[in-house]
């Protein structure tokens, strides 16, 4: 008999696990949260404030990349909650590094790394981080694929290793913001993750294309680097936090209403596709350039029935 569950619902419970470690009514730190224009990190982040909304954690601090202090006084009592997210490697040394700092100097609090995936090109790179984590004894490293969950097992042998969905699952369901008037868009990636695959699909393709660098204006484009740069100045009389967390509302609802004016999205773009499956879009994956879009699928995502992987060389 088939269930009335959308499996939607199901990987939206599924993020509960982290519940265990974040306590409903936990005061935390939230560390590391995006400010820049990938639509993808702005999801997750969303989805993030809306756990903790959803489950009356009180985020007492929050810093990024930009604005963390060398030294900073967390009260003891406090979980230190890093942002998720697919920059977990060697491939974005400022998030990483960023991460191995909290790690080495925050010893004697808990520390949850909320749902990553993990890529190194080099594996010394791998086993210095690896030397940083397993010597803390509270720390939770939460991943969003089984291959992620095999290789940080191996190397964090200290500290505790979960699989979960990613943290945008909390934002379902997205309701469209209209009805779609065009057949099919392509949301493909720009950047060093793209693939030969993607390459020739882009040649044979009839349709609109897009990626999140091409979604926002330039005026928008201006304004994300407006706050960008008055946050890593970190002496504004404006409240920056608040201002970045307005605009992220905008930003995320303007990718909504582009994708609702489709019937179908193609994309190479995990978060196209996390997206798609938030409104209940029907739409294609294709992999990335190191399995992490292949990898997330099969995990979690392969019981959608508007959602399919396209499988080939890459």
């Amino acid at each position: 008999m088939k269930s009335n569950i959308h499996p939607m619902d199901v990987l939206k419970d599924q993020l509960r696990i982290i519940l265990n470690v974040i306590s409903p009514g936990s005061s935390i730190y939230y560390i590391d949260y995006p400010v820049h224009s990938n639509g993808g990190d702005l999801l997750i982040m969303k989805g993030t404030e809306a756990f903790f909304k959803d489950y009356d954690i009180k985020v007492q601090a929050r810093y990024s990349v930009l604005d963390f202090p060398d030294k900073l006084v967390i009260p003891r009592d406090h979980i230190i909650v890093l942002h998720g997210g697919g920059n977990f490697g060697d491939l974005y040394p400022a998030h990483q590094k960023l991460r191995e700092k909290i790690v080495a100097d925050y010893p004697d609090h808990r520390i949850v790394i909320l749902p990553q995936t993990i890529f190194y090109k080099e594996e010394s790179e791998f086993d210095r981080t690896a030397h940083i984590f397993n010597k803390h004894k509270d720390l939770h490293l939460y991943v969003r694929d089984t291959l992620s969950h095999e290789i940080a097992s191996n190397k964090f042998y200290e500290i505790s290793v979960y699989l979960s969905p990613d943290m945008a699952h909390q934002l379902w369901p997205i309701l469209p913001k209209s009805s779609p008037g065009k057949d099919l868009l392509y949301f493909f990636r720009t950047d060093i993750e793209k693939t030969r695959q993607q390459e020739q699909l882009e040649l044979s393709g009839r349709g609109d294309y897009l990626d999140w660098t091409s979604l926002y204006n330039r005026v928008e484009k201006k304004s994300i680097n407006m706050i960008v740069s008055a946050m890593r100045k970190g002496s504004n009389p404006l409240p920056m936090q608040a201002i970045w967390g307005k605009y992220t509302d905008y930003l995320v609802g303007k990718a909504v209403k582009r994708f609702s004016g489709y019937h179908n999205v193609q994309t190479s773009r995990l978060h196209g596709h996390i997206l798609s499956c938030l409104m209940d879009k029907p739409n294609t994956l294709l992999d990335n350039s190191y399995g992490k879009n292949s990898n997330y699928y099969y995990t979690w995502t392969s019981g959608i029935e508007s959602a399919q992987l396209v499988v080939g060389n890459s």
